[in-house]
C-alpha cells in the first residue's frame, strides 16, 4: 500500500513538474541559456581570479563583471558584423531581375508544367507561371509586410527581456558558483546531498569543456567557410560562412541546412548579375567548400571535443542523437549530448552497481 501511495506520488509529482516546465517554457530558456554562458564563463573568471598583481588579486566580482561585459562586447560584435552582411545581402537581391529570369526559365517551366499536367497533378489551364506570381503578390503585399512589422515591434521587446534575463542570470550563475549546489541542498535529503554534490561538480567540468569546444567549433566552421568561399571568389562569403558556423551546432543536419542556405545565397548573388549560366557551378562549389570543411570538423575538431568533455563512443553518440531526433527533432538533437553526459555522470554515482552502467561511464 505504502508503495502504491509513494509511486503514485511521484507520477503526480512528475506531471506537475513538466507541466510547469511547459508553462513556464520560456523562463527554461533563459535558466538553460544563463546555464551554458556561465559555463562558458567560469574558466574566463577562474583566469581572472588566479591574477596576481603584487599582492593584489581581482576579487571574485570584479572578474565576473568583466566576464559578462567580455562575452556582452563577443555578442555586439558578431551583431555588429552580421548586420551590415544581411542588409547587403537584401540590396543584392533587390537587384535580380525577375522578368529577365522568368523568360530564361519559360523553357523549364514549360517542361516541367507539361509533365505536372501528365500526371493530372494540375489542370490544363493552370499555368506553374501564375501560380508562382500570386504566390509572390500574396506575399509582398500590404497586409503582410504590416502583419509583419506588427510582429516585429512585438518581438523586438520580448528579445530585449530575453537578453536581459539571460544575462542577469548569468551573473548571478557566474558571481556564486554554489547557487546551484545551495539549491540542490534545500530540496536533497542529507543522506544523498554528497552524491549529488559530486553530479554537479563533475557536469561543472564536463560540461564546461564541451560547451568551450563548442563555441570553438563554430568559430573555427565560420572562419573556414568563409575562407574557403572566399578564395574561390564567392561574394558574400563572410555571410554564407557566418551561417553554415551557427548552423554547425546541430549534429548532422546542420551542415545539409547550412550547404542549401549558402547555395541560396550565392545563387541569389548570381541571379543579380544575370548569369544564369553559372547556377549549377557555384552550388557544386559552394556544397564542395561545406563538404571540405566538414570533413575538417569530423576528422579534427570533434573528436578532439568528444574525447575531451562527452568520452562517449561515436556510435554512443550516434544512437543517442538518432533517438533525441525522433523524440524532439532539431531542438532534442542540439540538446542531446548535454543531457545525455548530465545522465550518464548520475548512473554513475547512483548506479554504478550495475556491470552496464560501469561499461558506459567508463571514461568518465
Amino acid at each position: 500500500m505504502n508503495r502504491s501511495i509513494r509511486v503514485i506520488s511521484i507520477i503526480v509529482i512528475s506531471g506537475i513538474i513538466i507541466l510547469l516546465l511547459w508553462r513556464f517554457s520560456n523562463i527554461v530558456f533563459y535558466l538553460i541559456a544563463a546555464l551554458v554562458l556561465s559555463l562558458i564563463g567560469r574558466p574566463i573568471v577562474n583566469f581572472f581570479n588566479s591574477i596576481k598583481i603584487k599582492n593584489y588579486r581581482f576579487p571574485n566580482l570584479i572578474s565576473t563583471i568583466i566576464t559578462i561585459l567580455l562575452i556582452i562586447l563577443f555578442f555586439i560584435i558578431a551583431v555588429w558584423i552580421f548586420i551590415p552582411l544581411v542588409a547587403n545581402q537584401a540590396e543584392i537581391i533587390s537587384r535580380i531581375d525577375f522578368n529577365s529570369l522568368s523568360n530564361s526559365l519559360e523553357s523549364t517551366l514549360r517542361n516541367f508544367e507539361n509533365t505536372l499536367v501528365e500526371y493530372k497533378l494540375i489542370g490544363k489551364d493552370e499555368s506553374i507561371k501564375q501560380m508562382i506570381q500570386q504566390q509572390l503578390i500574396s506575399f509582398v503585399n500590404f497586409s503582410s509586410f504590416s502583419k509583419l512589422f506588427s510582429s516585429f515591434i512585438g518581438a523586438t521587446g520580448s528579445i530585449f527581456l530575453a537578453i536581459f534575463s539571460i544575462f542577469f542570470i548569468t551573473f548571478f550563475f557566474i558571481k556564486d558558483a554554489n547557487i546551484v549546489n545551495n539549491m540542490i541542498d534545500t530540496i536533497i535529503p542529507i543522506k544523498h546531498e554528497q552524491e549529488f554534490r559530486n553530479v554537479i561538480k563533475q557536469t561543472k567540468h564536463l560540461l564546461s569543456r564541451y560547451f568551450i569546444g563548442i563555441s570553438i567549433e563554430v568559430i573555427t566552421m565560420i572562419i573556414l567557410l568563409s575562407l574557403g568561399l572566399t578564395i574561390f571568389g564567392v561574394q558574400n562569403a563572410l555571410l554564407i560562412g557566418f551561417l553554415g558556423g551557427l548552423l554547425n551546432i546541430i549534429p548532422y543536419l546542420g551542415p545539409i541546412i547550412g550547404a542549401i542556405i549558402g547555395s541560396l545565397i550565392a545563387v541569389s548573388n548570381i541571379l543579380s548579375y544575370g548569369q544564369y549560366h553559372e547556377i549549377v557551378g557555384i552550388i557544386l562549389l559552394v556544397c564542395g567548400v561545406f563538404a571540405g570543411a566538414n570533413l575538417i570538423d569530423n576528422i579534427v575538431l570533434q573528436p578532439l571535443i568528444y574525447s575531451s568533455s562527452v568520452k562517449a563512443h561515436p556510435i554512443e553518440i550516434y544512437v543517442v542523437l538518432l533517438i533525441a531526433g525522433s523524440l524532439a527533432g532539431v531542438p532534442g538533437m542540439i540538446l542531446a549530448i548535454p543531457s545525455y553526459t548530465v545522465l550518464r555522470i548520475i548512473a554513475k554515482e547512483f548506479f554504478s552497481q550495475y556491470k552496464i552502467i560501469r561499461h558506459l561511464t567508463r571514461n568518465i
